[in-house]
């Protein structure tokens, strides 16, 4: 039997995406939209004080396309906290009139390599801070699940630690390519979620995504061993732009 790598976890991460119900935001009197608003903007200040302790981290995001609306990324210490956020944004009047379109629960995510021999990896302020990381509030935001293939000479799980290990040291030189240009947030969802791997990409540039993801659709480690779903992308909200969207 090939060896299980093992991994270093951090932070749990839930993809939260939803649409408007355009309807019902409609038939709420002025009134009630301005509380729903309200609401909304008292979460936000909120999941800003819980970054600002350093205690978890979100993100706030327009979706482009007809898949959602907007997506919230949080980052949190355990699922029980990831549980109540999505039940605390339920009960308020603007959760009420947004419809979930897709989730995606993972936890960050990075392989034991990372870490120095004998050393405790929790006490490396590097390790720590690519575990528990602030998210970026980049321009745009693109977020992807995906696999890795298990297809007959095709099978990620039956290569040697050895052969996965130069396949993603050579996919990662793809990667440093675009220090500065793209942040990356790697989660893993095994046990977690449907997919094996989610993946978040922040950007000031969105081109940026469409040149990395094709560049890496020709390293022999996503050509051979990648399969992804669906890819959504977006732009980043903030109190001005969400008064805007809303506006009727």
């Amino acid at each position: 039997m090939s060896e299980a790598m093992q991994t270093l976890e951090g932070w749990y991460a839930l993809n939260d995406f939803r649409a408007i119900d355009w309807a019902a935001w409609r038939n709420l009197s002025q009134q009630e939209r301005n509380r729903a608003e309200d609401e909304l903007y008292d979460l936000l200040a909120k999941y800003q004080r819980t970054e600002d302790e350093k205690q978890g981290s979100t993100a706030f995001y327009s979706i482009v396309g007809q898949k959602a609306d907007f997506m919230f990324m949080h980052l949190r210490e355990t699922l029980e906290e990831l549980n109540e956020l999505e039940t605390v944004f339920n009960k308020s009047l603007f959760g009420q009139v947004s419809i979930p379109t897709y989730s995606y629960v993972s936890i960050v995510e990075l392989g034991s390599y990372m870490a120095k021999p004998g050393e405790d990896p929790m006490q490396d302020p590097e390790i720590v801070a690519r575990l528990k990381p602030t998210l970026p509030k980049a321009k745009h935001v693109c977020f992807y699940p995906m696999n890795k293939r298990r297809e007959g000479n095709d099978n990620w799980y039956m290569l040697s630690v050895e052969e996965r290990r130069a396949f993603m040291r050579n996919h990662g030189m793809i990667g440093r390519n675009y220090a500065g240009k793209i942040k990356q947030i790697i989660t893993g969802s095994m046990g977690l979620d449907d997919w094996e791997w989610g993946v978040t990409l922040f950007a000031d540039d969105a081109l940026q995504f469409k040149k990395i993801v094709h560049e890496m659709r020709f390293d022999e480690t996503s050509a051979r061993f990648g399969e992804f779903g669906d890819f959504y992308v977006g732009n980043l909200l903030d109190r001005e732009k969400m008064q805007a969207m809303l506006k009727l």
